[in-house]
């Protein structure tokens, strides 16, 4: 693959099921050059395999839902200034009506059970900020006074005067006659905001507490909306309760409390069920905590998965349970979860981005090794992998993937498992490219830590390969999907298991994949991964080169300047004197590999200082060392960025390794 056939990459959200079982809506995605941004529509897709087609027009349109009698699918697509607002159209088709004008858009949004109204989440602007008074623009307004450690976040910028709150509002009409705008003398009389919301229904605001709501679920008689919230007061922690929030106005009750943070919730049966994460007692013991699937009892919230199970997105409702969808090991397992005890129906094979299920119809949003989204119908068969595997499979009625193959030739995966020298095993993927070789390595190294590469297709990893390197990368101590005594390995220790696991993995990958030049190794990271790769060629100096991505480069300073530096280096690295003793910025000094920093402007998560001061200090010492800084993109860039700004990017790094690992 190639930096300039990104817009080939058509990703696939999760499904939503009409309720005769018989097809699925899906939204695709994918980045276009010509719109620098991404486009994409709402997709029938027939389960009997007689192919998709498209059902909207919209430039970008997401997040399908089917009304409960299956008569409306209701989705968000940008208005006129680029916010998401919710929208109907007939699920035969049709033209859609939009159905909310709030200010900064819609996040989210839940049809009741009668299917006459809609709750929604959007973020509600203070006074005075984010364009609600006329002539003050962003840079004139009033100073922010905070009070808090929690007050901005990564692709937002300042949250607390724009809080995400929970709305409802009547479903209209969609066969009726669409309103008329009023002109001349019927509008003298009207307000400039009358004008601008005449025909949309109005909305009712249900909750206004100063943390941010999400996930809404309706009750099942349709007289409250579940939905998840932060608290609020001191101390500060990570904790989301569960909220039942009546319709008609009334006093929210919270149905969580104590060390549990709730993800999302569903109605199954009848009983209450949700993620959720326990968090300990200071509510901020969040590393490698293993979310999982809870019921909503008589006594109480009810753990039904184990503690080792990671339970990833929104449950399913399937008869008196529910479907989750778990990370384990560099792929997925699809969990059916009852009273009854948990049956594992797909293990391994793909990855799995959603599920639904309606009339004993179960289908599933997936990526595998040759398709960036595809949907699939579960189906009794062959197992995927290995003689005690489950007997379920997953059978495409989809083929977006196919432009995608037909002009890329898409190198395969090599799974291998390495030995630490403490004996522990590390697991992970070779990719490499077409020909005998000898060619050049590139060691990958993931973010988070608490991440996972897979075997599913991924971009970054063909993009290297079609110019000619081998791809190494693993999933060492301190990344999900291993359990959570994985996950903690390194807390308070960053660059010990996870560096000695990760030169592991490459010896062992060396040695067991023909073709790989052991003389020829560049490394490379992001975010966590730019730690890493930081921390190991302080230590290391075999490198051709080293590239170091929106880096957490210095725990002491990310304190304060990162929208999660009033936690996260206190969780995972420690004391005051831990942080300096993990840090790559006081080892630069120490450095003698090319190195070139890659940073993204508005990145809130590891804020652009940390790539500045850390160039600055490699030029410092003399080390041969580029700066590349991106205008407008966050944290997100190689994810979600601009079209132009991702292809930049490889293109960037392409030619960083042409001068200093050449092919």
């Amino acid at each position: 693959m190639r930096p300039d056939q990104l817009p080939l990459l058509t990703a696939v959200s999760a499904p939503a099921l009409h309720p005769d079982g018989s097809w699925a809506v899906v939204a695709t995605s994918r980045p276009d050059f010509d719109a620098d941004g991404y486009v994409g529509q709402l997709w029938r897709v027939p389960l009997d395999g007689s192919g998709p087609r498209r059902l909207t027009r919209g430039q970008h349109d997401s997040r399908p839902r089917f009304s409960p009698d299956g008569s409306l699918i209701g989705f968000l697509r940008d208005d006129a200034s680029g916010r998401p607002q919710v929208h109907l159209i007939p699920s035969g088709g049709g033209e859609a009506v939009c159905v909310t004008n709030q200010p900064l858009g819609v996040s989210d949004f839940a049809f009741a059970p009668h299917g006459g109204t809609l709750a929604f989440i959007a973020r509600v602007p203070a006074d005075g900020r984010y364009g609600t008074l006329d002539g003050v623009d962003a840079a004139h307004e009033d100073p922010r006074h905070v009070t808090t450690l929690a007050f901005q976040a990564n692709g937002l910028g300042w949250s607390r005067d724009r809080r995400n709150q929970l709305f409802v509002t009547d479903v209209p009409d969609v066969f009726g006659e669409p309103p008329v705008r009023p002109v001349g003398r019927a509008a003298q009389d009207l307000s400039a905001d009358a004008l601008r919301d005449h025909g949309v229904p109005m909305a009712r605001q249900l909750t206004s507490a100063d943390t941010d709501h999400h996930a809404p679920c309706f009750t099942a008689d349709g007289s409250a909306v579940l939905v998840v919230a932060g608290r609020t007061g001191e101390p500060e922690n990570l904790i989301d309760d569960l909220l039942r929030v009546p319709v008609d106005g009334g006093e929210s009750t919270r149905l969580t409390t104590g060390s549990l943070s709730v993800g999302s919730a569903v109605l199954a049966g009848d009983a209450i069920w949700f993620t959720a994460a326990d968090l300990g007692e200071s509510g901020l013991e969040y590393v490698a905590a293993q979310p999982g699937v809870f019921r909503l009892g008589a006594n109480g919230p009810e753990r039904l998965t184990s503690e080792e199970v990671l339970v990833t997105g929104e449950l399913a409702p399937d008869g008196d349970g529910v479907l989750a969808i778990t990370d384990h090991r560099g792929a997925s397992q699809l969990l059916r979860v009852s009273t009854a005890g948990v049956e594992v129906l797909i293990d391994g094979g793909v990855l799995l981005t959603g599920v639904a299920a309606s009339a004993g119809r179960v289908v599933t949003s997936y990526r595998d090794a040759t398709s960036f989204g595809e949907v699939g119908v579960l189906e009794s068969g062959q197992p995927l992998t290995g003689e005690n595997a489950p007997t379920v499979t997953v059978r495409a009625v989809t083929d977006f993937g196919a432009a995608l193959r037909e002009a890329v030739e898409i190198r395969p995966s090599v799974e291998l498992i390495a030995t630490a020298p403490d004996g522990y095993p590390v697991h992970g993927w070779v990719v490499t490219p077409a020909g005998e070789g000898p060619h050049p390595v590139l060691l990958m190294i993931h973010g988070g830590p608490f991440a996972q590469y897979t075997s599913a297709f991924f971009d970054e990893a063909q993009v290297y390969a079609e110019a000619g390197y081998a791809v190494v990368m693993c999933n060492p101590r301190g990344s999900a999907g291993y359990g959570p005594q994985h996950g903690r390995a390194i807390q308070g220790a960053f660059g010990s298991l996870d560096a000695a696991d990760v030169l592991a993995f490459l010896t062992h990958a060396m040695a067991m994949v023909p073709g790989l030049d052991s003389a020829r190794v560049g490394i490379m990271g992001g975010s966590y991964g730019g730690y890493l790769t930081a921390w190991i060629i302080a230590h290391h100096h075999r490198w051709a080169g080293a590239i170091v991505e929106r880096g957490y480069l210095d725990p002491a300073s990310f304190v304060g300047s990162s929208d999660i530096g009033w936690y996260f280096p206190q969780q995972y690295n420690g004391s005051k004197e831990q942080l300096d003793a993990q840090s790559p910025m006081l080892l630069t000094d120490r450095v003698t590999t090319p190195t070139f920093v890659i940073h993204s402007e508005q990145d809130l998560r590891c804020p652009l200082s940390q790539g500045l001061r850390y160039y600055a200090q490699l030029k410092q010492a003399g080390v041969d060392a580029e700066l590349l800084v991106f205008p407008g993109e966050n944290h997100e860039l190689s994810r979600s960025g601009t079209p132009w700004h991702r292809r930049q990017r490889f293109e960037a790094i392409l030619d960083w390794w042409a001068r200093h690992l050449p092919v």
